[in-house]
């Protein structure tokens, strides 16, 4: 008598539910608790909600429960069905466990808890559960947390992508700036890729967008003017990426010329590659005067990293019209500076300098996503990968979505 009332307490079971029997293996580190209705009990129509009677009930299940003194635990029940006049025969919904679901409610908010902190395959080792069930466990998690999100459009929103594996395979991101979660993640980054994001929302809603960040992939940009009202002047092109042509040309310039002064038996810009990235301030001390040196050289390598320091200014300013001013003759010293990748470099920001200027009205950067990006990339290395995109897919929302993944109480 004991046991029963003390799994009844554990498993949160009440009238008209009852422990009918609890049956303990030591030898075998195993318990099981068999529940089942009150006589004559009556139950609300899985469909309609109102009272009916029960017609049969279901074959006996199992769900796994939470250890008890180390003994692994089991819940039986034949679940009644209920014959409703409305809706015909409806299957009950068991209070202890989630439709579907092979594991009590208490023992899926475990498992979630412990997919936080390990992959699925530490998951399974640690609860002695499959491959396929653990992974059941987080699919139904992002199912329910997505459904329970709000539909809304983030003020801000910063678009990016992440890489799936080896070769060109992408997955786009939406992520929430303010917010720091992703709120959207599908197949490649094609135009109609971001156009599935946009479109579940009306135009009143995307009005409601005050800015986008993002790189200078055409396919997004195209897609966000073709959605999204008065999108000019809210696409914002990351400050970072724009700054990347630069400092890509200035590794271009860099590795042309130590082959060139190699070939001469000048091995000056050799092992320099990482001081040219930097910025001055944090290069190491004792790197200084190494630096100092190759820097005063006549080189077309210091010339690059000189204009490239230069452009720094440009993202300091208060004031876009002041801002503008400076890039105009930032950009006329790249131009003329004789050197073909920054020459390149400067004409692609010249290219898309309206969205870049655009920054100075709204401050906002891709930082968030980058760092989501980050979060992923530690997702992927402790799983050594995802071969299923659909799994890729929901560990990204698990992880990153900020969504509520717990199952909740029954409803009675």
């Amino acid at each position: 008598m004991e046991d029963r009332l003390l799994y009844a307490k554990l498993l949160g079971i009440e009238f008209p539910w009852l422990i009918s029997r609890v049956h303990v293996d030591m030898p075998a580190e195993r318990i099981d608790v068999w529940v089942e209705e009150a006589s004559g009990a009556r139950f609300a129509c899985a469909a309609c909600q109102q009272d009916a009677p029960v017609y049969d009930h279901t074959p006996e299940h199992a769900w796994r429960h939470l250890e008890t003194c180390q003994c692994r635990t089991y819940v039986h029940a034949s679940l009644p069905r209920t014959h409703c006049p409305k809706d015909g025969v409806k299957q009950v919904r068991s209070p202890w466990a989630e439709p579907r679901s092979q594991f009590t409610r208490v023992f899926e908010r475990r498992m979630i808890d412990t997919l936080k902190e390990c992959d699925v395959t530490g998951v399974t080792r640690l609860t002695g559960t499959s491959w396929d069930e653990t992974w059941g466990v987080m699919m139904r998690a992002v199912d329910r947390g997505l459904a329970r999100k709000d539909r809304r459009v983030p003020a801000r929103i910063g678009i990016d992508e992440k890489s799936v594996g080896k070769g060109h395979e992408y997955e786009s991101l939406v992520c929430d700036l303010d917010g720091s979660t992703v709120e959207y993640v599908v197949d490649d980054r094609k135009k109609e890729s971001l156009e599935s994001y946009y479109r579940q929302f009306n135009a009143e809603e995307l009005r409601q967008i005050e800015a986008i960040a993002m790189d200078m992939w055409e396919p997004y940009v195209r897609a966000t003017q073709d959605h999204v009202p008065d999108a000019a002047g809210k696409i914002v092109f990351d400050r970072f990426h724009a700054t990347k042509y630069v400092v890509t040309a200035v590794d271009t310039v860099r590795r042309a010329e130590h082959k060139a002064l190699a070939q001469s038996g000048d091995q000056r810009l050799k092992g320099t590659k990482y001081l040219w990235l930097r910025h001055e301030e944090n290069i190491p001390d004792w790197l200084r005067e190494e630096f100092a040196a190759v820097k005063s050289a006549e080189l077309k390598t210091s010339r690059a990293w000189a204009i490239k320091e230069s452009l720094r200014k440009f993202w300091m300013y208060s004031y876009q019209k002041c801002a503008e001013k400076y890039f105009t003759a930032w950009y006329f010293w790249a131009t003329h500076s004789r050197i073909a990748p920054m020459i390149e470099a400067a004409r692609t920001l010249k290219r898309h300098l309206a969205n870049i200027l655009t920054y100075f009205k709204h401050r906002i950067t891709n930082a968030t996503a980058e760092g989501i990006n980050s979060k992923i990339q530690m997702i992927k290395l402790m799983a050594c990968g995802y071969r299923n995109r659909n799994h890729y897919r929901a560990a990204i929302y698990f992880h990153c979505g900020g969504l509520d993944l717990y199952p909740r109480p029954a409803v009675t």
